[in-house]
């Protein structure tokens, strides 16, 4: 049996298994290729060496005066010859050589010791990556079938990654070798070893990627409340912070945008939307329908959570986005049921009812309070996309005037990390909600009217309506005699 404990040892020390499971594993391949040759395995024993260096099979006999049964009775004659203490009645157990048994169960005993191995291995690797669903791994792409990519994850080919079709983000090509970066969503044991069911359309995947960007994340300051995604599209996260002084969106977008285009890069292009997270329903919505702007939301039913934003007519088709895909992020990030219509949609709807708003502000413009409020930033744009205004503050161009100066010479078009379609949506906001007042001309020309002399009084005929002044007595035009008093004067 030397080279059975071997072969143990070789297994211990070089595939890694505990010794519990080798020794079980062998002492199940004894049992079945004895019972393979005896009909039972009731009465096998198997016992190992103390520090494992060999290992036999015994056969557990009891000692009678006459045998009806060889394989589990022992006559007492032969026992005393094994051992001179036995008596009638006594268990004495025979070692048994595992080269007599029937070639068919070695065989037997070969396979099952090999399934028993194989199952020892998926169990070890189950208990290793059991908790470690939801976690990042990294692989390398090792082939396809039919779409689905197999990734060689290591462990000696015993640990497989699958990443199915529909797990997939539709952007994405992979060829020998690249390395692939996945979500662990679910545990297959199959013949081979362990299947490991990965994604790369989690919105869970960006989440990890943020958190490796960007340490506000990783330390807690900065709070991911939610993420949305339709992979290879777009992603919608909602940001929160337990600082006051700290900007949540400006820190996940990073100084000219280095963060987010770090991201961006390892989702393949993908735009994300990074806004900031607010607990008002109403104000989420609106964050959550950028870049359109909203002009109110009225809620509809708070209990079955439908609201409505109305925007105008030039942000429809922004807020609903390319076949519906802006509003059904927004109705998946916030949870709520979100229609949109346009101003003229809502003409005949009545939002009097103050149960059926969420707050007085959403309900309708007050145009007195926003002409006292004075827009100069392009952040202050109402429904500007977060994103884009840190992006733009990142290269220098936080006022409006200067968004103004770098979209008339076509700079801010070089600027990476912005679309055309954002750009070209910003500076509609300006036109809609910034006016721009040529303030030296009205000052110049309000110092001239208060410079300008009091003009002289003038007199007229009572009569016919002449210029008269006062050291008249006659009307020079009709005759009419007239007097001055002081009073008049």
């Amino acid at each position: 049996m030397s080279e059975m404990a071997e072969a143990i040892r070789a297994l211990i020390a070089e595939k890694g298994y505990t010794e519990e499971s080798v020794k079980q594993t062998i002492e199940n391949a004894l049992k079945s290729a004895y019972k393979r040759t005896y009909g039972t395995s009731d009465n096998a024993i198997v016992k190992f060496a103390e520090d494992m260096s060999d290992v036999a099979i015994y056969s557990r006999k009891t000692v009678v005066d006459g045998v009806y049964d060889p394989v589990t009775e022992i006559e007492l004659e032969e026992a005393q010859k094994l051992s001179d203490d036995v008596e009638l009645g006594d268990e004495i157990d025979i070692l048994e050589d595992p080269k007599s048994f029937d070639r068919s169960a070695v065989s037997t005993g070969k396979q099952t010791a090999h399934q028993g191995l194989n199952e020892t291995i998926k169990d070890s690797l189950y208990n290793q990556y059991k908790d470690k669903v939801g976690e990042m791994i990294n692989g390398y792409f090792q082939r396809e079938r039919n779409g689905n990519i197999f990734v060689d994850l290591g462990n000696a080919g015993k640990l497989e990654g699958y990443l199915p079709v529909k797990f997939q983000s539709p952007r994405e090509t992979y060829e020998q070798g690249d390395r692939i970066k996945a979500i662990i969503v679910d545990l297959k044991k199959t013949n081979s070893g362990l299947q490991i069911v990965l994604s790369r359309s989690d919105p869970r995947l960006v989440q990890i990627v943020m958190e490796l960007e960007i340490p506000e994340i990783a330390d807690g300051t900065v709070k991911i409340e939610k993420c949305v995604r339709e992979a290879g599209y777009r992603t919608k996260m909602a940001v929160s912070t337990v600082r006051e002084e700290i900007d949540p969106v400006g820190a996940c977008v990073g100084t000219k945008g280095v963060r987010i285009q770090n991201v961006i890069r390892e989702l393949l292009g993908e735009k994300i939307d990074v806004l900031r997270y607010d607990a008002d329903p109403a104000v989420f919505i609106q964050n959550a329908l950028s870049p359109a702007q909203v002009n109110r939301v009225v809620i509809l039913d708070a209990e079955k959570k439908q609201a409505l934003a109305i925007v105008d007519d030039s942000q429809f088709s922004l807020a609903i986005g390319k076949q519906g895909q802006n509003v059904r992020l927004a109705n998946r990030l916030c949870d709520w049921n979100i229609d949109v219509k346009t101003e003229e949609q809502c003409a005949g709807m009545d939002f009097s009812d103050k149960a059926t708003t969420l707050a007085a502000r959403n309900l309708f413009k007050d145009e007195l309070a926003e002409a006292d409020e004075e827009i100069t930033t392009v952040a202050e744009l109402p429904g500007v996309s977060e994103t884009s205004a840190e992006i733009l503050k990142a290269n220098g161009i936080e006022d409006i005037v200067k968004f103004i100066e770098a979209y008339d010479n076509k700079s801010v078009e070089q600027i990476e990390g912005l679309s055309k379609e954002e750009i070209e949506s910003i500076y509609a906001l300006i036109k809609e909600n910034v006016e721009f007042v040529e303030e030296q001309e009205d000052a110049a020309g309000s110092e001239e009217h208060n410079e300008e002399p009091q003009e002289e009084e003038k007199y007229y005929c009572p009569e016919c309506g002449a210029e008269i002044t006062l050291d008249m007595t006659h009307c020079p035009k009709c005759g009419v005699e007239f007097e001055f008093t002081e009073d008049e004067e």
